[in-house]
């Protein structure tokens, strides 16, 4: 299956565990259609349920799921170039369209409010308001 965007307001496009020896995340799935999942309601609520704890991860949605802590953390230093596009037009996505689940995925893995705080004036810069 394709892989889903991971928390896209953090810049933390991020789809499997860091190479070692590139210190970079996989870019095995950057190709994907990110139309094609975020337009498609069983694809993407398949990735959404993954990454909420509600539901069977793929073994790409892992991926993503278990890279997403690092990738916030880092600030997505080891996201290849297409990830961290890939994140803004995700991060538009879900704030215009699916605002509720942007507002879970936030609680789930930003209780205190931490990267909000660290990503808000970068995500404005980009054209995504955060409220």
């Amino acid at each position: 299956m394709k892989v889903f965007v991971a928390l896209a307001v953090f810049l933390a496009l991020a789809s499997a565990a860091p190479k070692p020896e590139e210190e970079q995340y996989s870019d095995k799935y950057d190709n994907v259609d990110l139309d094609e999942i975020l337009n498609n309601d069983r694809l993407y609520k398949n990735y959404y349920n993954c990454l909420i704890n509600k539901g069977h991860c793929s073994p790409d949605a892992k991926e993503l799921k278990d890279a997403l802590p690092d990738a916030l953390q880092s600030e997505c230093k080891k996201c290849t170039k297409k990830q961290k596009e890939g994140t803004e037009k995700v991060a538009k996505f879900f704030i215009e369209h699916h605002k509720e689940d942007y507002n879970e995925i936030a609680r789930l893995y930003d209780p205190q409010g931490i990267y909000y705080a660290k990503y808000k004036d970068e995500a404005a810069k980009r054209g995504i308001v955060l409220t």
